[in-house]
């Protein structure tokens, strides 16, 4: 066969470079819908994350699904048997009024500046400050991270690092809110816990002025664990006032976590001193709770007074 030359050459390239142009138009054109459809996912999963973290959001729903939202265990009864005494769950009853008018403590502005302060590995490296604190404890991949991230959900700017690896913890963070209060996050114990743990958290309890309230965080799928009952009677041994909080209770089946909130809830009544009397269940992704921990959390700081609670 003769090779082709002079204008037919000059056509086979022409049709060649076409073909060329032809499939890198394609390809952008699919890099292109590419990152748009990442982009609408990004941009459907950061809606959904952050569905139902603003209280007025939530006054939207009807009246059961805002209840179980609102306050799980009150959620809660209907799977309890007759005759089980549920006082415990109306311990704290702050109205949905004094809920909504408590968000505006975690909402910024220019005026009110919500965020990350400063980290410590000892208690001569934490900062001096005046303002009432709360701290936030658990064992290590209890979602301590991911609770403190939905709690400042409303101030997106505030870099709470969460992460999958147990353990990831390793410094007092202290996170402020405005001249209010400031929110503690210690590390986490048990598993790849620091190995100063026990020195920095001891000193930071028992030295720390200005602490209101502890909060111990508790995997409502696993219930107590045994280092879970060292923190315990660390904190009764020091006298420090806490309040338990129930992770993850949207990764539980309903049968199981009323067994575990039961079971932790008789626990805490006979042999917990000093512990608040009312438990708070909370997940960090569908909210539940949240607002309602948010309200105590001003509440105990000393900046929202309930007069029935």
């Amino acid at each position: 066969m003769r090779r082709p030359s002079g204008p037919l050459i000059a056509d086979e390239l022409l049709g060649v470079w076409a073909e060329i142009t032809e499939m890198h138009q394609l390809q952008r054109m699919r890099r292109l819908v590419g990152a748009n459809c990442l982009l609408r996912r990004c941009s459907a999963t950061w809606r959904s994350s952050t569905k139902n973290a603003s209280f007025s959001e939530v006054l939207q729903l009807e009246d059961k699904k805002l209840t179980g939202l609102v306050f799980p265990l009150q959620g809660l009864e209907k799977y309890l048997t007759p005759g089980v005494n549920t006082a415990s769950f109306r311990t704290f009853n702050p109205s949905l009024d004094d809920i909504h008018r408590a968000e505006a403590l975690f909402k910024p502005s220019s005026k009110h500046v919500i965020d990350y302060f400063s980290s410590a590995v000892r208690m001569d490296h934490a900062p001096q400050l005046s303002q009432p604190e709360v701290c936030f404890v658990g064992r290590s991949n209890v979602g301590k991270s991911s609770l403190i991230k939905a709690l400042f959900s409303l101030a997106p700017e505030v870099e709470v690092r969460v992460s999958k690896t147990p353990g990831h913890t390793k410094k007092m963070n202290f996170f402020k809110v405005g001249k209010y209060f400031t929110l503690v996050d210690m590390p986490g114990y048990g598993y790849r816990a620091p190995q100063d743990f026990a020195d920095m958290v001891e000193a930071y309890l028992q030295e720390r002025r200005n602490l209101k309230r502890t909060f111990l965080l508790v995997d409502s799928l696993v219930g107590f664990q045994k280092a879970d009952h060292i923190a315990i009677e660390m904190l009764k041994e020091f006298g420090i006032p806490y309040a338990l909080v129930l992770t993850k209770i949207d990764k539980v089946p309903k049968g199981l976590l009323v067994k575990n909130v039961l079971e932790i809830q008789d626990f805490a009544e006979k042999r917990m001193h000093g512990c608040f009397p009312q438990l708070f269940p909370v997940s960090s992704i569908e909210y539940s709770g949240i607002h309602l921990l948010r309200c105590f959390v001003a509440h105990v700081t000393g900046n929202f007074p309930l007069m029935n609670s």
